[in-house]
């Protein structure tokens, strides 16, 4: 997976910059960080990519490193002035204790092990650290019609493995994390126009709809 995400590397941001990838971008943010509880301290971007959510967390005041598997994305990411770092998820190059948030953001479909990894987040969080995991929700509208493309043109949903709400919290339950919760947006497809509508669907319906929610998160806190 990482020479496949060296290869986009250059070009990975450009979605950001439609209007889609745009709200996308948005309200992805915005149940990430309404999820999480933790303001500052430090923080662990896994699988930070070009630094997106690298970034987001540094403006927030949070003493933010990211780490990522692929050179090429990391080069993009170290180009906006974060402190980012080539590593493997099953081995982090931490000691226990490390952070006081482990945040990892579309990472997760691309692992063989998900358990492993849980595993190595609970090691290098701080007692009452907090972790937030998000994925792709492969139940929902948007990405069935992303999945079915990906038969035809190469994209990164040909390779991944998705998850539901109940899966997620199952993994941070069985790794020991409390206060196990789960919430999802995006409803519709990605070729539907009314992202105005689109948006405050999102967000009344996170918790109530989040297993038919495209982008879905949990969290959860180290005892």
């Amino acid at each position: 997976m990482a020479e496949y995400f060296d290869r986009i590397a250059d070009r990975y941001d450009e979605w950001y910059r439609t209007k889609t990838g745009s709200y996308v971008d948005r309200i992805e943010k915005w149940l990430v960080f309404s999820m999480l509880r933790s303001k500052s301290g430090k923080a662990l971007d896994l699988g930070c990519g070009t630094g997106n959510y690298t970034l987001e967390l540094k403006k927030r005041g949070f003493d933010v490193v990211g780490l990522d598997a692929s050179e090429g994305m990391l080069e993009v990411a170290r180009k906006k002035g974060l402190e980012c770092i080539k590593g493997d998820a099953y081995s982090l190059p931490f000691p226990e204790g490390s952070f006081d948030l482990v945040l990892s953001v579309t990472m997760f479909e691309f692992l063989h092990e998900p358990e492993k990894v849980v595993a190595e987040i609970n090691r290098v969080l701080k007692p009452g650290g907090e972790v937030l995991i998000a994925t792709m929700n492969g139940r929902s509208a948007w990405f069935l019609f992303k999945r079915l493309k990906s038969l035809f043109v190469e994209t990164a949903y040909r390779y991944a493995r998705f998850y539901t709400p109940a899966e997620l919290e199952g993994l941070l339950r069985d790794a020991g994390f409390a206060e196990v919760e789960s919430a999802g947006v995006i409803y519709f497809p990605s070729f539907w126009p009314f992202l105005g509508l689109a948006e405050g669907v999102d967000r009344k319906f996170h918790r109530r709809c989040k297993g038919l929610a495209a982008f879905i998160a949990v969290r959860g806190v180290k005892p």
